[in-house]
């Protein structure tokens, strides 16, 4: 029997489809200060972090529609302080809120907004998880 190899590091990559592209790497670039790392066409575009990959690919009428099902996607931010900055922020900016940052039970905070395509994502303090830098988020973005 084949023994499952050493844990899995982490989920860095998603890959979403869209019917309004441009308007969501808007709000993932302008609002919430992702970087392009690289436009692979007119259709796809990724986006980073520093240490993470967020495809965005263009939807186009009659693709693939209804056939996956995503409840959320979150962002990891480093301490409870930030993630209320983000919350005001984002209130400035008009984004969906959802509801208003709150605790959980394993002492995480978070809250819920929507991106123009209608994507809930989840800003969020995790004590198990924030402040993990694998890199710094300007490093590897230029080469």
């Amino acid at each position: 029997m084949i023994e499952r190899p050493r844990p899995l590091n982490g989920l860095r990559h998603l890959a979403l489809v869209v019917p309004n592209l441009e308007e969501c790497e808007r709000f993932y670039v302008d609002v919430l200060g992702m970087q392009i790392l690289r436009r692979a066409s007119e259709n796809l575009v990724y986006l980073t972090c520093g240490n993470d990959n967020l495809s965005l690919g263009r939807l186009h009428e009659g693709d693939r529609a209804g056939t996956q099902y995503l409840d959320h996607f979150g962002f990891v931010v480093d301490s409870k302080d930030e993630l209320e900055q983000w919350y005001h922020y984002l209130k400035s900016r008009n984004a969906e809120l959802l509801d208003e940052p709150h605790d959980h039970s394993d002492g995480a905070r978070s809250f819920h907004c929507k991106d123009p395509a209608g994507n809930i994502v989840q800003p969020l303090y995790h004590p198990a998880i924030s402040g993990q830098r694998f890199y710094g988020a300007e490093s590897n973005l230029s080469e």
